[in-house]
């Protein structure tokens, strides 16, 4: 096993890999910003390192800073955690230049997946459903009026380089497309770095069904079965649950069987999670995450696995240690994204934590890097924590999750905590099976 991980990344999935790498007896190293200094992250390491100044660009995404860190440290690999580089093939390769493991999949696989253009053909090679829409870029607006026009509107412009909700417009009609290419490739281009655009027929009302996988080098392809992620807004997750109501298993189940054949065919290795959207009969391929997601409790609560665990076992090379048969889910578990927020313009919210007090009992898992007395940047993401609550039944899922959201304490700056009480609360979403447009569409109402 490895001696030394360097965890490159920040707040509450940096404290989350910790945790896992002391349960496995290895060093940890902290990178950090110069806003991060006393962040959970830093203080519960074995060694920490300051890699540059609180803009992104110079420190977490910093691929070079974060190399120089493993060489001063001797850490032997490094654990990205989600979003920064985490799916960030250059720096997989980068890291394997210089003899550092990183703890992820193959870069070749980071690559494939990263282009959603390249990742639906070859899912679609490899018999998983997709969105129908364009086979590759688009080239110019004459190219997006004809296969527009051929989908059918309303279609969906996506960057081929998009994620966390960015890069994406529906438009209804021709001109609404001419109007839109442009502000989308501009985006494109200002987050991602590339102006590649495509174009899916655009589902009304679907749910966001999403499949959790693991492989490792000794030829197992597994499944931990599916989470619902539809509690959406501005195409962010905000709500997720396990497992996803109101679908049947047999579906679930081809679904699955679809997934791992895929993954096998590709010889994946690592963690990683695709993305379907549901429209109540058949599934659609979005696209593959490489990397861990924030979701990932849910999945750990009801299958009693420790992905980050397994994921850095993998990564040495050791197999999986259970199988197929003996992954099965127990009861049903939610998560709620606690974010710093004001409550009426969804703004972030930054400032010092007069008090904090975190919710407790039976059932109830907090994932956090957060303290009284802990000053909030305005730098970054602005998940504080992730409350997830695990049941015998949805419904006691539910009952618990409010219970918790009741007790927990969060003073000095402005969270969605009540927002999520009037989600728990809503029959809509205690029916089971709401589409990722019902909070937008109900905000107002809630």
């Amino acid at each position: 096993m490895f001696d030394k991980i360097l965890i490159a990344n920040r707040g509450e999935i940096a404290v989350r890999i910790n945790r896992a790498c002391q349960e496995l007896g290895i060093s940890t190293v902290a990178v950090h910003s110069e806003a991060d200094t006393e962040s959970m992250h830093v203080r519960i390491a074995d060694e920490s390192v300051c890699i540059g100044p609180n803009p992104v660009n110079k420190s977490y995404l910093n691929a070079h800073a974060i190399i120089s860190a493993c060489e001063i440290t001797g850490a032997q690999a490094v654990h990205p955690g989600y979003g920064f580089l985490s799916e960030n093939a250059s720096f997989a390769k980068m890291l394997d230049d210089h003899k550092l493991t990183f703890i992820g999949p193959k870069y070749s696989h980071i690559e494939m997946m990263g282009d959603k253009i390249e990742a639906k053909k070859i899912m679609k090679k490899f018999g998983v459903p997709v969105v129908p829409g364009s086979e590759g870029k688009i080239i110019d607006e004459a190219d997006a009026v004809a296969t527009s026009e051929k989908i059918g509107f309303p279609v969906l412009l996506k960057a081929s380089a998009g994620g966390g909700g960015r890069g994406m417009k529906v438009v209804n009609n021709k001109k609404e497309l001419k109007s839109a290419l442009p502000i989308i490739k501009q985006e494109a281009i200002s987050f991602f770095g590339n102006d590649a655009i495509y174009i899916e027929k655009f589902i009304d009302s679907p749910r966001h069904i999403e499949v959790q996988i693991i492989c490792d080098t000794h030829g197992n392809y597994l499944h931990l079965h599916e989470r619902d992620c539809s509690v959406q807004r501005r195409n962010q997750k905000v709500l997720e649950e396990a497992l996803a109501p109101n679908i049947e298993e047999e579906k679930k189940q081809d679904l699955f069987k679809t997934c791992t054949n895929a993954m096998k065919s590709m010889g994946y290795l690592g963690l990683g999670t695709l993305e379907f959207l549901f429209d109540g009969n058949e599934f659609y391929f979005m696209e593959m995450n490489t990397r861990l997601q924030v979701e990932h409790p849910i999945t750990e609560m009801l299958t009693r696995i420790d992905l980050v665990r397994e994921q850095i076992c993998v990564a040495h090379g050791d197999k999986i240690f259970t199988n197929q048969e003996n992954i099965k889910p127990l009861g049903h578990s939610i998560e709620c994204r606690i974010n710093a927020e004001n409550a009426s313009d969804f703004k972030p919210s930054a400032g010092k934590i007069k008090m904090y007090h975190p919710p407790a009992g039976n059932g109830i898992r907090l994932d956090t890097f957060i303290y009284s007395g802990y000053n909030v940047p305005h730098y970054y993401d602005n998940l504080l924590a992730k409350l997830i609550t695990t049941g015998r039944t949805r419904n006691h899922a539910i009952k618990r999750a409010l219970r918790a959201l009741n007790e927990i304490v969060i003073d000095g700056i402005q969270t969605n905590i009540d927002l999520h009480k009037k989600i728990l609360s809503s029959p809509d979403f205690k029916n089971g099976g709401v589409a990722i447009n019902w909070l937008e569409q109900n905000i107002n109402i809630l």
